[in-house]
């Protein structure tokens, strides 16, 4: 659906950091049928704008070489928030760690990107004349946003007092294994626990694309040169899911949801 604003607390935005820009942006825009736009920077390279419909829906960029010493290719995650500099100080409080920012890009907005006290990056966003994604939740956009760590407790404990989320966990035959943050009436997002067997991934928020269908998608993008992490499969009540890697190493899932109940 198109949207012209974004609540507090709202993950509005997506953006890629990759090796390679060219062949992410053929592999992306092909994959889920962006058109890419490309903004100039006042440092000679260029800011990739992927569209859907002419409305933003993501964005990436070329990764610089201390960025590539620090960190592989990622998808990282925006929140909305109403004040990028009062929520940097509120992060830092609560034992988040400030690693770029804040500023302002032109006048789109403020931003800052943090890391929380698990490990987890993530950036916040107060727009101006950006709002962010113009479209979400449809084929080709950002429908979910998901954190993957090893001490969910502390995680449920440093979000929900950061962006004044509530929580409430899903059951499966047994102790809750997921946990849904809530923003006002609407889903902001889930976290699930890692399961503790010696898995080496840090902790991250997971970036979710509604495809129109997950199978068809997933072949696609295999033949692409993307990698398979998890096959599609169905998730009952949910969808049906798969997660990916890219040809650059950057993960990220897609899901053809069920239909509305």
């Amino acid at each position: 659906m198109e949207v012209q604003t974004h609540a507090p607390g709202t993950f509005c935005w997506i953006e890629l950091g990759t090796t390679d820009q060219d062949a992410a942006r053929t592999f992306y825009s092909t994959l889920f049928d962006w058109e890419p736009n490309e903004l100039p920077m006042d440092d000679g390279t260029t800011y990739t704008m992927l569209q859907l419909g002419g409305k933003d829906v993501a964005a990436l960029y070329a990764m610089s070489p201390e960025q590539r010493q620090e960190m592989p290719p990622n998808w990282l995650s925006y929140v909305t928030v109403a004040s990028v500099d009062e929520t940097v100080k509120q992060a830092h409080a609560l034992g988040g760690e400030l690693l770029t920012g804040p500023f302002d890009v032109f006048d789109a907005g403020r931003m800052a990107v943090l890391r929380d006290p698990m490990g987890g990056a993530f950036a916040v966003w107060q727009a101006n004349q950006h709002i962010g994604a113009s479209r979400i939740g449809e084929p080709g956009s950002l429908c979910w946003n998901e954190f993957i760590t090893n001490d969910p407790a502390a995680a449920e404990a440093f979000y929900t007092r950061l962006f004044g989320w509530r929580t409430r966990k899903l059951n499966v035959d047994g102790p809750p294994f997921y946990t849904i943050f809530e923003n006002g009436e609407r889903d902001a997002g889930g976290m699930y626990a890692m399961n503790g067997d010696g898995n080496e991934v840090p902790p991250h928020w997971m970036v979710y694309f509604a495809v129109d269908d997950c199978d068809a998608r997933t072949e696609k993008a295999r033949a692409l040169g993307a990698g398979v992490t998890l096959e599609p499969h169905d998730i009952p009540g949910v969808g049906r899911i798969a997660v990916l890697q890219d040809p650059q190493g950057a993960y990220f899932a897609i899901i053809k949801p069920n239909p509305p109940a």
